[in-house]
């Protein structure tokens, strides 16, 4: 029995775990991302370095060649001028100066390997990030969706109770508008019918008085009286 508690204790432990890991994914990886970002800004940081550095070792062998040449007129001459001294010392100057010059243009080839290395490292990191950056962008879009749907449904879910009873006062409403608009229009027919106008006209009918509506009579007779006199 205890050993089947301990189980269902670590199963709910790890369970945890991973729904807290699956809540903050995007924030753990937005953090990944700016470590990354922030290694790869290190590696072109050591690429400008190299190459800096590189410049610097080529200019310097450009220095020791022009030296050297100079070196080799001069001890040249000396030879030529009898003075062997002279020579030898600038001999010496010359094997210096190309162990200086061997020196420089094997840092160069260091720098040139090392150059190329850290250019491939910072294009493929810089390639991987910018697909993670997508990557992240559909995540982000991807879980604003599902957070707005379940905000929908969330809120959607306590007036879902409510709707049919909504339903049903707007039709008790439209009822009774249409019951109190039915009972205005008979008020009106009533007071048109039982009112003094109404009471004129029946009046002017049995010949007392005027009549208050014109006939077919009254307009033929009127439209006789318009016509001109035959000549």
């Amino acid at each position: 029995m205890f050993k089947t508690v301990l189980t269902l204790f670590r199963g709910s432990v790890a369970a945890a775990g991973e729904e807290l890991e699956d809540r903050t994914a995007l924030v753990i990886l937005d953090q990944q991302m700016r470590d990354a970002a922030a290694a790869v800004d290190r590696s072109k940081r050591t690429l400008a370095l190299a190459i800096a550095s590189d410049q610097q070792e080529g200019r310097r062998l450009e220095t020791t060649n022009a030296r050297i040449a100079d070196l080799e007129v001069r001890a040249t001459a000396a030879i030529e001028g009898g003075r062997e001294d002279l020579a030898r010392e600038a001999a010496q100057a010359i094997a210096n100066l190309e162990a200086e010059r061997d020196a420089a243009m094997t840092a160069r080839t260091l720098f040139a390997s090392e150059i190329t290395r850290l250019k491939r490292h910072v294009a493929s990191a810089e390639a991987r990030i910018a697909e993670l950056d997508r990557g992240r962008r559909l995540a982000r879009a991807s879980e604003a969706v599902r957070s707005l749907r379940r905000s929908g449904i969330e809120a959607a879910r306590p007036y879902e109770s409510t709707l049919p009873e909504a339903e049903a006062t707007l039709k008790r409403l439209r009822d009774r508008q249409i019951e109190a608009q039915a009972a205005d229009e008979a008020l009106i027919e009533i007071d048109a019918a039982s009112g003094p106008l109404a009471t004129a006209e029946k009046l002017a009918e049995q010949g007392f008085g005027p009549r208050m509506k014109s006939t077919a009579d009254d307009v033929l007779a009127r439209l006789k009286a318009k016509r001109p006199p035959a000549a």
